[in-house]
């Protein structure tokens, strides 16, 4: 009896003392990910435009996803629409002002389970030198071993509605939409 004691209290001890599983580094696919943002100009059309740079750093916890973090640059420069003078006015001082404000960021600081496949990324977003809280609704696409890449991979879509006033980006709103929605796709795989 004695000796079924002290196994049990062994285990017990070992369990508590056992290290718990960290977050692990996942690096961002730039192949597979956009970031893209749409707005309605003067009630005529919606626009649409992605970034076609993006830098990101994950820390996943794949067992518990509330334990991950994610953060973001984006040079405001890799902006574009498919029509050059609209990417010139975008990044003029008129709206984004690339020249003075180079760098978008978002730097999570929460992460909320929703549902099996859903989360809230809460954190804080910078855009023209402005920092805002954000939240990001969050789907998660697939996390294990992606078919190409033969490693644990993770793939995630995220929406947001941002107002572009509250960053300083007021040029003729609201005929052309205050309302600035946000979609990202992005897949990454686990650091080696």
């Amino acid at each position: 009896m004695r000796k079924l004691t002290y196994l049990a209290v062994a285990l017990v001890l070992a369990v508590v003392a056992a290290p718990a599983l960290a977050a692990e580094r996942y690096n961002l696919d730039p192949n597979h990910t956009q970031v893209r943002f749409s707005w309605n100009h003067f009630g005529y059309s919606t626009m649409s435009a992605a970034f076609g740079e993006v830098k990101a750093e994950f820390e996943l916890d794949t067992a518990d996803l509330t334990k991950s973090s994610v953060s973001v640059e984006i040079p405001i420069d890799s902006l574009a629409t498919g029509v050059p003078k609209l990417d010139t006015h975008l990044k003029s001082a008129d709206f984004f002002n690339a020249a003075e404000f180079p760098i978008a960021t978002f730097k999570s600081a929460s992460v909320e389970k929703t549902g099996d496949k859903s989360l809230k990324v809460a954190g804080e977003l910078t855009i023209h030198g402005v920092t805002r809280p954000a939240v990001l609704d969050v789907t998660v696409n697939q996390i294990g071993t992606h078919p190409m890449a033969k490693g644990p991979a993770a793939g995630f879509d995220a929406t947001t509605t941002i107002k572009r006033s509250e960053f300083g980006i007021d040029k003729y709103a609201p005929a052309v939409s205050d309302e600035i929605h946000i979609h990202i796709s992005t897949e990454t795989h686990k650091a080696k």
